[in-house]
């Protein structure tokens, strides 16, 4: 069985769209699931959440969801520079303010994990566990780096054995990793990424006999539209130019749409 997971759309209208039309072109993919932070940054919050309701995609709640469905202080957002901390609390306030209370209700009701036998409820695993941040919180930072060790505490906090899987989000890169048999996934970011690369991106994980085989996949959407929705808003220009260089561009970086 096939599956499609995507991470931190993050109010991206176009990116998201493009990703759900790259999915329903293939015709392997048998279920799609979402890993949170579908809002903050972008001007789209309720167009965003509407489509996923009426795609009826299920899903988790990220850092960003649950932080803004309950009116917490901040968003629990890492910040790299004072900058960065100060943007973040910007994004956040101006989501607060846009946010409907159908959206803020449906985000209120997301889950903070999900476990998939991937062979049916009769087996005892394989199982995928499908987690924002970390099995702990979903505003913990799974970052690549992190040793073995720590993705083995993750893997015992969240009851997993040799042959499951999980999948998470929140850092905005995507990368996978084994470790003792358990399988960790990355999924990236569909609407904010920050590996450098601008398109958005998801991945693909199959569920076999074997195992699983996981590809990321990336794909091109409308960037210029993204960029005057956030540029037309009241949201920072830097929001968009973020969008562009995939990450944070350096002063005097410029990158090159194609």
């Amino acid at each position: 069985m096939k599956y499609a997971l995507f991470s931190d759309v993050h109010s991206n209208l176009p990116a998201l769209e493009a990703v759900l039309a790259d999915i329903d072109a293939r015709e392997d993919v048998e279920a799609v699931y979402h890993l949170g932070d579908l809002v903050g940054y972008a001007p789209w919050p309720n167009e965003v959440a509407g489509l996923i309701r009426e795609r009826r995609i299920p899903g988790i709640a990220g850092n960003y969801d649950s932080t803004v469905a309950n009116d917490y202080k901040h968003c629990g957002c890492k910040a790299e520079s004072p900058r960065a901390e100060e943007l973040s609390h910007i994004s956040y306030e101006w989501t607060r303010e846009h946010v409907s209370q159908e959206t803020k209700r449906f985000l209120g009701g997301l889950p903070f994990r999900m476990d998939l036998r991937t062979n049916g409820g009769h087996t005892s695993k394989p199982q995928m566990t499908l987690v924002h941040g970390t099995p702990t919180l979903n505003t913990l930072y799974w970052t690549e780096d992190r040793p073995d060790s720590f993705c083995k505490k993750m893997a015992d906090a969240a009851g997993l054995k040799e042959g499951d899987l999980i999948a998470f989000g929140h850092t905005h890169k995507p990368w996978q990793r084994e470790v003792e048999g358990v399988r960790f996934v990355n999924t990236g970011s569909v609407g904010k990424p920050k590996d450098g690369d601008w398109r958005a991106g998801y991945a693909l994980v199959e569920a076999g006999e074997d195992g699983y085989a996981v590809e990321f996949v990336r794909v091109e959407y409308d960037l210029e539209q993204a960029m005057a929705g956030v540029r037309e808003s009241e949201l920072p220009d830097e929001f968009a130019d973020q969008l562009e260089a995939g990450g944070t561009p350096e002063p005097s970086e410029r990158v090159e749409v194609s």
